[in-house]
Parts: structure tokens; sequence; C-alpha cells
């Protein structure tokens, strides 16, 4: 199969997310009953009805499209972990978030959204960050500029921010999902960054880095359903994306920190200002 997609099948992916939105999860949202929220590894983790219809939507249309592609999701993976250490070894494979930000999804907060990543063996070839409480998405495409893109069709480019000095910069820390020990170091460090919080919600997290409206990330829970489409969003608009320990970011990379920021110099700032964080 091609490392790159169609313009035609961009527009399937795009429409199929969309549907699957209007048909699965929208409907439940700020409707679910509490038989329809479950927890998953912890009282935080939840999964619920919505989360498990999309992904069987999509996983089933996308089929159709890619027949030859390994498509999983976050909660297939979760059904299956085996499935996870199979994308760093899939010619082409597409990586599901049906409902990002469940948490914010389940407690009625309109802050959650749909991820999905295109890699070729656990390299991002393209990305989709769809927003579908507004209906628009962000498209992140290995051969061209990050875009916004409305319903409509109205597109635009986008460029990540300045950067700038670390007490400058505003960006996103998921603080309690770093060992407790680490966390305590962190803790040190968050009055010397400009403004740091978490927004339970990768996929708009990486929107705003995407758009300028903030720095950066820093995560040590590679959950390759959170991270792939939004480090290539993040790349094609002009930033910098890889793991903390300076390697190139890869789906099938499963420990370590993955740090994105607007530029080199960012990066390399943020880079030192977090290293205790691989020692």
């Amino acid at each position: 199969m091609s490392e790159a997609i169609t313009g035609a099948q961009i527009e399937r992916v795009v429409e199929t997310v969309r549907q699957a939105a209007k048909a699965e999860i929208m409907p439940r949202f700020r409707s679910l009953e509490t038989a329809d929220i479950k927890t998953k590894s912890g009282q935080h983790d939840l999964v619920t009805e919505a989360d498990l219809a999309a992904e069987t939507y999509l996983r089933s249309a996308l089929a159709e499209v890619f027949p030859d592609a390994l498509i999983v999701g976050e909660e297939s993976i979760s059904a299956d972990p085996a499935l996870r250490g199979k994308i760093g070894d899939a010619p082409f494979a597409i990586i599901l978030d049906p409902v990002d930000g469940t948490w914010n999804f389940a407690n009625a907060l309109p802050l959650f959204g749909v991820i999905l990543a295109i890699t070729v063996f656990g390299r991002p070839i393209f990305g989709l960050l769809y927003d579908p409480v507004v209906d628009d998405w962000i498209i992140g495409d290995a051969a061209r500029q990050t875009k916004l893109i409305r319903d409509g069709g109205q597109s635009q480019a986008l460029d990540v921010s300045n950067g700038g000095d670390v007490s400058e910069m505003t960006g996103f820390i998921h603080f309690y999902l770093l060992p407790k020990e680490k966390q305590a170091q962190m803790g040190v460090l968050l009055p010397y960054i400009g403004r740091s919080w978490s927004l339970r919600c990768s996929c708009h997290e990486y929107r705003l880095i995407a758009q300028g409206r903030a720095d950066f990330v820093i995560s040590g829970t590679l959950n390759p359903w959170d991270h792939a489409a939004g480090v290539l969003a993040v790349e094609q608009a002009g930033g910098v994306a890889r793991m903390l320990d300076g390697r190139d970011y890869n789906a099938g990379i499963e420990t370590g920190y993955l740090l994105a920021a607007p530029s080199e110099e960012s990066w390399e700032q943020l880079c030192r200002a977090f290293a205790f964080l691989s020692e």
C-alpha cells in the first residue's frame, strides 16, 4: 500500500468521522445513563457507550476504504493489549481514539474530540483532530501544511507560535499521569513556566498548539491514539515533536517522554527544563 493517501480517501475519512460523531457520539452527549459509563484501569479512566459504538462504526466503515490496513482503536486495544505491539510493524495502520476526552464527555463538558492517525511502520503520515461539537477539523498531512477546515469548506493554513523563554511559554503537562516521584520534581519546576495545565483531551491540546495558541505538551503516557495525529499536525504547522531523549516519534514507542514545541530553540529549552524526567 502507498505511503500517501489520496485526496478522495481523505474526504472519505473526514466524512466517515463526521458521520460517526453524528450517529454515535453527539446523540449520547449529556444523555448518558449511569449504566452507560464504566471504568477501565481506574476511577478516572472511563469508557462510555459512545466510545464503543463510535469505534465499532469507524472500524467497519474504514475497512471498506482501506481493506489492507491494520485498524485499531483505544477500545479494541483495551480489550486486546497485544494489538498495541503491532502498530510499529504495520506497513499501514489506522489508529483511532473514538472519543478523546472521555472524562469530559461523561461529565457533560463540551471539550472532547475524535482523533484518527494513519501510520507507516509507526511513522505518522496523516492525522485528523476533529471537534464534533462545532464540526470543524484539523488535518496534519506529511505532504503539506497543517490546515483547519470548517463545515462549508473554509480552510485556514496553521502556524505554531513563536515560542520564547520557558518563563513565557504556556503548555500542557499531564501532571497526575507522572510517577509520584516525578510529580514532586515537576511541582518545583511549575512556578518557572509561564502557565501550565491539562485539558484532559489530547485532541484539543494539540489543536491549540498547531494553531499557535499554546506552546508545548509533555507526556509520558504514549498511547498512540492520543499522540500520533497531533505530532504530525504540530510538525506540519512548523513545530518540533520528538522524544525527550532525541529519538524521532514513532507510534510503536511505548516508553519515554514525548515533547512537542513550536521551534527547535523552544524544544531545546524545554528539554533542558524537563531533563529530570529521564533521570
